[in-house]
């Protein structure tokens, strides 16, 4: 790879589908489906015994057992790689069409991001930003799994402001031989990928630098505004954990860390104005409360706010009723932000309480029970994201959902983050 690219090609690793059956291979991201553990127990019944992503990621719904996974997870990495189940396609990028459960078409680009280039903390003026305020206390136990790991597989989606979809368009019209093409378990629809001509690469590059020139910026935002290329949609601690994986690096080898290739992450781009990308809100539901009692917290929490003017609903759903809560004066544009401030002041004080984000309805109207509360609301527009993000900085943690859950970006692909050998074979 060369370096000071926001951007490039990369050495992506993706096994033979003539001999591995890629509706077993792909997985569904490993932050979804928290909650509802059947759904993972049908992914091993659907798996078995074949090579799949799943032997390769924690689905965090076993963040418990992470301490007898990891090993196995980095050790089955290593068995894949020795016994050449996935092979490199070199200086590559991939085209992907998506087909989601609602039958509409999310494009994007598979690339490498320079983590050189990203920043999550607050404030960040980076050319890659977090959209969410990042949890610091969740990053250690993915960096566990990362250290060791000869390989990395993204489910990060990165997120370009693009009205003329002009970077997109580019690469559909360079593509040159199929990557992959395939039903995605689960409901999760159907994914075809093409690698690109190299030719292009130079043009998509001078079309993301001609979107943060000044003249761009200004005319989009407004003058002033630090340039921002890409936002991240999906992934923000995963993102992190590459970062902070490399931090460690580059202390332990300085200078030389520079040529790493923990330096890069893979990601999936996404243009913000795809038709086919809607945002939806993150719901919470809290376990482990006395419903009355936290209904009344969060009632009398809205009715002490004097914010600017203005008005929120959000809706309480507990085993006895459903009950919408007007929010008057709040002091965050976003009803995200009302809950979720007060969540972290109860949570606080009740440890006997936990949180968990829930990405559609029907899964948060499942979970409900005696001493659970769900939070339902309105999600923000895809519009307000960069802006927001530019001006203001992260937005408060979990606040918007790229499409349904079963719409999430699957495991497929994947990159090494370490020097591998050539043994020759």
């Amino acid at each position: 790879m060369s370096q000071d690219r926001i951007f490039q090609s990369a050495d992506i690793f993706l096994p033979d589908f003539q001999k591995v059956d890629p509706r077993k291979w792909a997985v569904i991201a490993c932050d979804q489906f928290t909650s509802e553990p059947e759904y993972w127990e049908d992914v091993e019944k659907t798996v078995g015994d074949a090579p799949s992503t799943l032997r390769l990621i924690l689905p965090e719904v076993y963040l418990d057992k992470a301490a007898s996974r990891i090993p196995q997870i980095q050790a089955t990495m290593k068995a894949y790689l020795d016994e050449n189940i996935i092979q490199p396609r070199e200086d590559s990028m991939i085209y992907v069409e998506r087909t989601q459960t609602d039958g509409t078409v999310r494009k994007g680009l598979v690339c490498a991001i320079d983590l050189e280039q990203y920043d999550f903390s607050k404030g960040s003026l980076s050319l890659i930003r977090a959209t969410e305020g990042t949890v610091l206390e969740r990053i250690p136990p993915r960096v566990r799994i990362r250290e060791g790991a000869p390989l990395e597989l993204p489910h990060v989606m990165l997120l370009i402001d693009d009205p003329e979809n002009g970077f997109i368009d580019l690469a559909a019209s360079h593509c040159e031989s199929r990557a992959y093409d395939f039903d995605l378990m689960a409901g999760g629809g159907h994914i075809k990928g093409s690698f690109l001509s190299k030719t292009v690469y130079p043009q998509l590059q001078a079309y993301a630098e001609h979107l943060i020139s000044p003249d761009e910026i200004g005319k989009k935002y407004g003058p002033g505004l630090a340039p921002l290329l890409f936002a991240v949609g999906d992934g923000n601690h995963s993102l992190a954990t590459a970062k902070t994986a490399y931090e460690a690096v580059k202390a332990r080898f300085g200078d030389s860390a520079r040529s790493h290739p923990a330096r890069y992450a893979l990601c999936e781009i996404v243009n913000l104005h795809d038709p086919a990308l809607s945002f939806e809100p993150i719901y919470r539901v809290v376990f482990g409360a006395d419903p009355k009692e936290l209904s009344a917290a969060f009632k009398a929490y809205c009715g002490s706010l004097s914010g600017p003017a203005g008005q929120q609903t959000i809706q309480l759903l507990t085993e006895e009723k459903t009950e919408d809560v007007k929010v008057l004066h709040p002091i965050h544009q976003l009803s995200v932000g009302t809950v979720q401030t007060f969540l972290d002041q109860y949570l606080a004080s009740h440890p006997g309480c936990s949180v968990d984000y829930v990405h559609d309805l029907a899964s948060v109207q499942s979970l409900i029970r005696g001493g659970t509360v769900g939070f339902i609301f309105e999600g923000m527009r895809k519009d307000e994201l960069f802006r927001s993000v530019m001006m203001d900085g992260s937005l408060p943690r979990k606040t918007f959902s790229m499409g349904h859950a079963r719409d999430k970006r699957y495991y497929l692909e994947a990159r090494a983050i370490e020097e591998i050998e050539d043994d020759g074979c």
